[in-house]
């Protein structure tokens, strides 16, 4: 049989425990990019800290990046409407940005965390892959995926964490996880 070409967008889905979502990706995208394609990433609750990802893909042609949210974490137990405003428009921007039809690839970055912890609604997002140009490959990472979302994506992988540094007290590692 032979390879479909980007013609056809399909919905993926990065979601579990392990580490690699965002890193997966970034591989689409990369692998993408390499190819002429035209790449869109909009990044949720990863605003104003440096991660290196951000800095160098903005540097590349054929790739824009938008970031969202702030530099402190969001604490699901205590959501304060800022962050449920930054969630809105991150939304609003992938959704433009897949409409646009300046784009092959959009990747929403942590959108299922944000599904998760209510930040923004399922059904929002799910009227988004609904509203998805058929050549539009559209990537949703992050942990928690909804189920609703699971169903209706063509490719889901669930990153499982066997081991991790970070169980021995070992932190984040500036150029190697962020």
């Amino acid at each position: 049989m032979p390879a479909e070409t980007s013609t056809r967008g399909l919905v993926e889905i990065f979601t579990g425990d392990g580490k690699g979502k965002t890193s997966a990706a970034l591989g689409v995208a990369l692998r993408a990019l390499g190819h002429g394609l035209r790449v869109h990433i909009v990044f949720f609750m990863k605003g104003d800290f440096p991660y290196g990802e951000q800095k160098i893909l903005s540097e590349i042609s054929n790739c824009t990046v938008e970031r969202f949210g702030f530099q402190d974490f969001v604490d699901p137990a205590s959501i304060r409407p800022e962050e449920k405003e930054e969630a809105r428009k991150a939304l609003e921007a992938g959704r433009k940005a897949m409409l646009s039809r300046k784009y092959d690839i959009v990747i929403l970055d942590e959108v299922n965390v944000a599904v998760a912890w209510k930040l923004i609604d399922v059904d929002d997002v799910i009227k988004l892959i609904h509203d998805k140009p058929k050549n539009v490959e559209l990537v949703l990472t992050g942990r928690y995926a909804d189920p609703k979302l699971v169903k209706l994506a063509d490719l889901v992988t669930d990153m499982v964490k066997v081991k991790h540094p970070y169980d021995k007290g070992i932190l984040s590692r500036k150029g190697i996880d962020y």
